[in-house]
């Protein structure tokens, strides 16, 4: 556990899923001001007024060990198809001009491998998708866009984003997907979570 503040304690986790475990422990365990999951950490906001330090401290830790010791179910997997190029992916081409790549070779590194959902986050439902290949790293956008279509598909900084809700955004888009990402009659609005794993297929010329 580290210090992240007079009232915040960071803990380090095992990835995701392990993150989100720890963070459903600790839910139960007490009634924090909040508890936020990250890739690798989770952080814990308490009330200094009720808890002090050492109390917060120890019950992290317990909740914590329990998470450690819990049987995590096994992570989901989804097949996501995505339409390369064209209006769902504006910025593809100049990728791979910038890349030096054809369009095929972007297409076959993207789906290539199965990559895991790291977080959900900046717009409700928006999948941070690490494992991106090395060979397509590039910046985001500098200039942002202020309408950007649910489904799109966009890379930058080495991960994948999927916005699942249409809204702002920044990230440069190489195509779109008809997956069933948001589900608002669901009891679970947004489809993928911390953990899953994904992979996705060209649907170019379906």
């Amino acid at each position: 556990m580290l210090s992240a503040g007079d009232d915040l304690i960071s803990i380090s986790v095992d990835g995701p899923r392990a993150a989100q475990s720890v963070a459903r422990q600790l839910r139960a365990a007490a009634d924090w001001i909040d508890v936020v999951a990250g890739i690798d950490s989770v952080v814990v906001r308490f009330d200094l007024a009720a808890l002090d330090r050492e109390a917060a401290g120890k019950l992290i830790q317990r909740a914590s060990i329990e998470a450690f010791e819990e049987n995590l179910p096994p992570a989901e997997h989804y097949e996501i198809p995505v339409t390369y190029g064209g209006d769902f992916g504006p910025e593809l081409m100049s990728i791979c001009e910038h890349l030096q790549l054809s369009k095929s070779e972007l297409i076959e590194l993207h789906t290539a491998r199965e990559y895991e959902v790291d977080m959900i986050g900046f717009t409700p439902g928006f999948a941070y998708i690490g494992g991106l290949d090395p060979r397509l790293d590039v910046p985001r956008l500098q200039e942002p866009r202020v309408r950007v279509e649910a489904g799109s598909v966009g890379i930058a900084g080495g991960r994948t984003g999927l916005y699942a809700l249409q809204g702002p955004g920044g990230w440069p888009l190489i195509g779109r997907t008809s997956f069933e990402l948001f589900r608002p009659n669901s009891a679970r609005i947004f489809t993928l979570q911390p953990g899953a794993m994904v992979r996705f297929v060209d649907a170019s010329h379906q």
